[in-house]
This record gives structure tokens, C-alpha cells and sequence, in this order.
């Protein structure tokens, strides 16, 4: 089996669309289950659900054509995972704190 993801991974980033979409039905279920435990150790905090995490993923893995092999691409979209929870997080947090603006910003002209 993992013969074949590498096969797949290496027709896919040669620009062979039919292996491209044979690869995705064959290592969703395996990223699912990558998403899932990235998302458990967020307790607390409101995510992405998991089939948006494991879409945001490959959408920011398409285009990679360096894979050496099927434990390189699960090593890198586990990471590409990490860093979409991450940006996640943060960019609610800065909403909640005003957006990035200061109190001046946010009160208005001449601090109304």
C-alpha cells in the first residue's frame, strides 16, 4: 500500500490529474485521522472542524512537488495541520483584542 502512495504522489506531482484524485480518495481517510488528533489537543478552543482542516491542508499542499516518499507527505501535512490550527488561534484571538487596532484606533476621531 505504501508502495503505491508513493507511486501516486510521484504521478500526481508530475501533473497526472487521474493519479491526483486517485491520491486523495486513498489518503483521506489516513489525514483524517491526522486532523482529528491535532484538533483533540486543542481542548477548549473553538477550531476548524476536521473535514475543513484536512481541505485547508491539502489545499496548501497542492503544488508541493518534493515528496521522497508517503511518510514525507504525512510528516508535512501533519505540519501544514499544526500551522493552519495555529494561524486558526491566532487570528481569533487578535479579533477579540480589537482586530490589531489600539484604543485610540478604536474609539475613534479625537476619542469619541
Amino acid at each position: 500500500m505504501s508502495h503505491d502512495i508513493t507511486a501516486l504522489l510521484k504521478g500526481a506531482t508530475d501533473g497526472d490529474q487521474a493519479a491526483a484524485d486517485r491520491l486523495f480518495l486513498v489518503i483521506y481517510d489516513e489525514l483524517r485521522i491526522i486532523a482529528k488528533s491535532h484538533r483533540r489537543r486543542w481542548v477548549g478552543n473553538e477550531t476548524l472542524n476536521t473535514t475543513a482542516l484536512i481541505h485547508e491542508a491539502f489545499v496548501k499542499l497542492d503544488g508541493q512537488d518534493h515528496w521522497n516518499s508517503r511518510t514525507h507527505f504525512y510528516a508535512t501535512a501533519a505540519k501544514a495541520m499544526r500551522h493552519i490550527l495555529v494561524n486558526y488561534a491566532e487570528k481569533r484571538r487578535a479579533g477579540k483584542r480589537g482586530g490589531g487596532l489600539g484604543p485610540a484606533a478604536r474609539r475613534g476621531p479625537a476619542g469619541q
